[in-house]
């Protein structure tokens, strides 16, 4: 269920373990958080403010706030351009 796209390809072989939402997934090394977690089955990274409405990635380059999640240590980021790494928690901001 991986991305085929020559920007969002892996760029390595090496599996990380990350949670999201206290849920445990694997990405590969060089994944961002948002191509981690549709490989994964994850589409939908938040809910929007008016409606709640599921909200994922949408543009994949950083330029839109669709896919913003929240990192334990950052705070709210980009899943689209924020690497995973190995141990880290994300959550949905809401």
């Amino acid at each position: 269920m991986r991305i085929q796209h020559p920007l969002l390809m892996p760029r390595s072989a090496i599996k990380i373990s990350f949670t999201f939402n206290g849920v445990s997934y694997e990405g590969r090394e060089g994944d961002s958080v948002a191509v981690a977690l549709w490989a994964n089955g994850i589409k939908a990274l938040r809910k929007s403010e008016k409606n709640a409405e599921p909200r994922g990635m949408y543009c994949g380059i950083g330029q839109c706030y669709e896919c913003r999640i929240y990192q334990s240590e950052l705070g709210l980021v980009k899943a689209c351009t924020t690497l995973i790494r190995e141990g880290e928690h994300y959550y949905s901001c809401l």
